[in-house]
């Protein structure tokens, strides 16, 4: 059965939705709307924090560079302060007590060497104590002054007594001729005038020569020394002199190696010393063997042979094959005046001796005059010691080394 509906009236019709397709663009439109909108919105507050943060910035730049300039005037005004001064001035006061005692030390130690050569220095002892008085009140201009003072009178008394050399007794025979063996003192004429010699002769077909040391190995501080005839006396020896140059306890600059000696030696007890030191390996050395003896112009030349009955090196070599090899010119020391020590050969016969009121130089025409063919120069000075049958020269100061004449 078919069933008919009644029509609603025209005005209660239901209203016609429009169709989907034109409602897209609206609703696109709107949402854009929306999204433009929160990010303008989000944009402008980020804007807002970056100004924040850059004035922020900007406000701890300003502090920070007022700081700089403050603490940049703190510095400036902490330079100009007084304690700033005072230590620069106490800096340069280090300094000059550093170069004033320095300087005290070296002249001391040229004063006393003068003092080995004469013993007229009371006028100069004098004045060294006055730079000692200097120091005390910490007048380092007043003292400086003194010693240049000091050592230009030091200078001039070298130099005098280098210009007059002390004479030869009149009851000292004159002879070129070295003894055959024992001691004689003779003056020996040169030609650059005569000098007194003190020396011992030893045939090496009788006697031995030996090297003997205080101590028993390398020593490299407040090493032991003995006296030269402490030495003769432990080796029944019938002659010895001193041997090489070392620091004595009396010089200050030897502070801290006292009584060492830096040279190539080997001992009684064929010990060598210093065998690993190559600063002086090019010094000369005397080498004494039985029945011979030897002479190098470097120690380098010379192994570590313990077949010897001793090895010592010093310089310098004054005379080779017959000829002087040393005729100045080395240090200012060698230039002045003394007792010069030598050990010395003219075929199988050893000298020891000591060449009186002469250079190295001089010792060196003294030797050659006398014939030698070989030659080395000793320690000096104070150290300056010869003993057969009694001291002939010395006794000088202690002694960390020596050469012996010992019966076969």
């Amino acid at each position: 059965m078919k069933i008919n509906l009644p029509k609603l009236p025209r005005h209660l019709s239901l209203p016609v939705l429009p169709k989907l397709p034109i409602l897209l663009p609206v609703v696109f439109v709107l949402v854009l709307l929306l999204f433009l909108t929160r990010q303008t919105l989000l944009l402008a507050k980020r804007s807002i924090s970056l100004q924040e943060k850059f004035d922020q910035t900007n406000a701890s730049l300003t502090v920070s560079q007022e700081h700089l300039a403050s603490k940049s005037a703190e510095l400036e005004e902490f330079q100009n302060q007084d304690q700033v001064k005072i230590n620069r001035e106490l800096n340069q006061n280090l300094k000059n007590i550093k170069n004033t005692y320095t300087s005290a030390v070296s002249t001391y130690e040229d004063l006393l060497r003068l003092k080995e050569q004469t013993g007229k220095t009371d006028d100069l002892d004098s004045l060294f104590t006055q730079v000692l008085l200097d120091l005390a009140k910490e007048d380092y201009l007043s003292a400086q002054g003194k010693l240049s003072e000091l050592g230009g009178k030091i200078d001039t008394e070298q130099d005098r007594l280098v210009a007059a050399a002390v004479p030869v007794p009149q009851n000292v025979p004159e002879s070129t001729s070295p003894p055959g063996s024992g001691y004689s003192r003779q003056s020996v004429p040169t030609d650059a005038g005569s000098f007194l010699v003190s020396l011992v002769a030893a045939d090496l077909n009788s006697a031995r020569v030996i090297v003997d040391t205080a101590s028993d190995g390398d020593c490299h501080n407040d090493c032991p020394v003995l006296s030269l005839a402490t030495f003769v006396s432990r080796n029944g020896a019938f002659a010895g002199i001193n041997g090489s140059y070392f620091c004595p306890a009396s010089y200050p600059s030897c502070g801290g190696k006292t009584n060492t000696f830096d040279t190539l030696a080997m001992n009684k007890n064929k010990t060598y010393f210093n065998s690993d030191n190559n600063v002086y390996s090019t010094i000369p050395a005397v080498i004494f063997g039985d029945g011979w003896v030897r002479f190098v112009g470097q120690t380098l030349e010379w192994g570590r042979d313990t077949g010897v009955n001793g090895v010592l090196a010093n310089k310098p070599l004054l005379v080779s094959g017959g000829n002087i090899v040393f005729s100045g010119g080395g240090e200012a020391k060698e230039g002045a005046r003394g007792g010069r020590s030598f050990v010395a050969n003219k075929g199988s016969t050893v000298y020891i001796g000591v060449v009186h009121s002469a250079t190295v130089a001089e010792s060196a025409k003294v030797m050659k005059a006398l014939g030698m063919e070989n030659a080395l120069n000793l320690d000096d000075g104070g150290s300056t010691a010869l003993w057969s049958n009694g001291y002939k020269v010395g006794p000088g100061r202690d002694l960390p080394n020596v050469i012996l004449f010992v019966g076969k």
